[in-house]
């Protein structure tokens, strides 16, 4: 596992990095975010689906565990399930990993075990008012190889 430490000071260099992401990423592709409330996870979200092209509003699918934007270039399965700790009960989550879309999801540590054992495990923590740590931690040949890609981009505020 290495991990990759951006610093943004502004919601928009958060959007920024996550929309840099966005253009590297492929179908079946699983992204774990992770932070306090107001940490920035459906900002970043958010500039994830900008940068596949999906136009449609995003927002945090708290009640409803899953939502889906399937009129960007790939799938987005943004998923929050903060409310699916301890859950032992098959929601079929491998089908979204498995699938032509990419899946993101929000709370992820309470879903660990049904995990895939490859991903991109994001950790977003407040560093000031507008300013974000954000680590990002390839678990797998194939997310190192996207965050070096991704490092290999001028990431700037």
């Amino acid at each position: 596992m290495k991990k990759f430490i951006y610093n943004t000071k502004s919601p928009e260099a958060t959007t920024k990095l996550a929309i840099k992401l966005a253009a590297l990423v492929n179908p079946g592709d699983v992204i774990t975010l992770e932070g306090d409330l107001g940490a920035g996870k459906t900002t970043f979200t958010k500039g994830f689906a900008k940068g596949l092209g999906i136009s449609r509003n995003v927002n945090s699918p708290t009640f409803t565990i899953i939502k889906e934007y399937t009129d960007g270039r790939i799938p987005l399965y943004h998923m929050d399930v903060y409310r699916l700790e301890d859950s032992e009960e098959d929601l079929g989550f491998e089908e979204y990993f498995n699938s032509d879309g990419v899946t993101m999801i929000e709370w992820a540590s309470m879903i660990k075990d049904q995990l895939p054992a490859e991903r991109l495990e994001i950790e977003i923590f407040r560093s000031g008012d507008d300013e974000r740590e954000i680590t990002f931690t390839a678990i797998g040949s194939y997310y190192l190889e996207k965050c070096k890609e991704l490092d290999d981009e001028s990431i700037s505020d």
